[in-house]
């Protein structure tokens, strides 16, 4: 009897939190991705929180019926914003709930997804291996071509620009392993390293939060591993992330700038440069010039610069890794996108061979 009483004591607690609903997405999605959860085999004490961006009436009865019939005894909580506080605010209101309640690890699933019944169970496996892991992705497998991959891991550029290795790739076999950052699609995190270094940083809202969380995690220490044996089906769309080029553009700056030594951004500017005049000459001909003209005017804002002045202040003060570490796992090309052009494959040519001159330099 002691046993079983100590054994309880000791259950890991997980908060699962599902991607914030905003207008009717909960519609689409909500009903498969929480009916996956039926069938997981996981002996953790599991809480769901859904969040609510936006709320409307319609919203809010839609998503209690749902939970009601989906999450039959299962523990849920339902939080609410009258404002749509994007991807990063909308997902921080569910962690700092769940950190108050004293969760050990926040799973995050994206609303557009399934998962397969061992995925919760095979991630908190590589979690509890090592007490430096902060964070562990599931494989990301696309959705309903579920034998092409969506992410193994993703993969930061060294001037920012983040994405899914091996998107629209067939599967074959990948080991767990060390990756830049985790997708927010299908991650799960350490309470106590989010106490540490924080959660996501709202003035990203959308995209490349989970890049610049992952970034943190490793400059405090901690490591991000891939979980192959955990699945996550998604439905991802490509022409769905392409049209928010603003966010996309003007997040992975804001990443750079936060996370990386002064001297690595010194050494990092020449291409940076280069790299401009290639995204003006794209977004002239994809038709973005007003998109990156309002990333222009963001950065032309003295307010910009205070947050970008105290958000580095409070990354670099979690520093306990080299900027020479981390950018081992950075790469100089860009793969696995739908999107390609021809200066796309010349980039990937200059930047590779300047990323492999000036890295050697890199030594704090």
């Amino acid at each position: 009897m002691a046993f079983f009483v100590l054994n309880c004591l000791c259950m890991t607690k997980i908060a699962i939190i599902i991607s914030p609903n905003w207008r009717d997405y909960a519609q689409r999605y909500l009903t498969d991705c929480l009916a996956s959860f039926g069938a997981q085999k996981c002996s953790s004490k599991l809480k769901f929180f859904l969040i609510d961006n936006q709320s409307s009436t319609e919203s809010l009865s839609f998503i209690n019926q749902v939970a009601t019939k989906e999450l039959a005894g299962q523990e849920w909580m339902l939080l609410t914003s009258p404002d749509n506080l994007g991807f990063a605010g909308g997902n921080n209101l569910a962690i700092r709930q769940a950190l108050a309640e004293g969760y050990d690890y926040l799973a995050l699933f994206n609303m557009d997804g399934l998962v397969a019944p061992d995925c919760l169970e095979q991630m908190l496996v590589l979690a509890q291996a090592d007490n430096q892991v902060g964070a562990v992705q599931a494989r990301l497998m696309l959705w309903p071509d579920q034998s092409r991959i969506n992410s193994l891991g993703n993969v930061t550029h060294f001037l920012g620009f983040g994405y899914c290795a091996g998107n629209g790739q067939a599967y074959r076999y990948a080991e767990d392993q060390d990756i830049a950052y985790p997708s927010g699609a299908a991650v799960l995190l350490s309470a106590e390293a989010l106490q540490k270094i924080g959660d996501f940083d709202e003035e990203f809202w959308m995209y490349n939060e989970d890049q610049d969380l992952g970034w943190r995690l490793w400059l405090a220490g901690y490591r991000c591993r891939l979980a192959n044996s955990a699945v996550f089906y998604h439905k991802y769309q490509f022409s769905k992330s392409i049209k928010h080029f603003y966010w996309q553009d003007r997040n992975r700056i804001l990443a750079c700038l936060k996370n990386y030594h002064l001297f690595s951004l010194l050494i990092f500017s020449p291409a940076f440069l280069i790299s401009e005049l290639g995204l003006w000459l794209t977004a002239w001909r994809a038709g973005w010039l007003g998109e990156r003209f309002k990333v222009l005017g963001y950065f032309c804002l003295p307010s910009t610069w205070l947050y970008i002045l105290a958000a580095r202040r409070s990354a670099q003060s979690l520093r306990r890794r080299s900027d020479r570490s981390i950018i081992k796992l950075f790469s100089a090309q860009i793969k696995y996108q739908e999107l390609d052009s021809p200066l796309t494959r010349l980039g990937n040519i200059v930047f590779q061979f300047y990323f492999s001159i000036v890295k050697p330099f890199i030594f704090w």
